[in-house]
């Protein structure tokens, strides 16, 4: 429970941080590039845990 919880807060200071990065004069790509993958990279791992819905019928 503990991983999970720092993935959920470093998703959301992501998050954060691209909005901030978007909304200066001059955007800066890397920054664009490198928070969306490790965004989606965190999202991945925290989804990874999550049952799947057709779980029950294939057992």
């Amino acid at each position: 429970m503990k991983v999970k919880s720092i993935y959920i807060i470093l998703m959301v200071l992501i998050a954060i941080a691209l909005f901030w990065n978007q909304n200066t004069v001059k955007p800066s790509l890397w920054i664009k590039v490198i928070g969306i993958v490790v965004f989606f990279y965190g999202m991945m791992k925290l989804s990874a845990k999550t049952p799947s819905k057709n779980q029950d019928n294939e057992e």
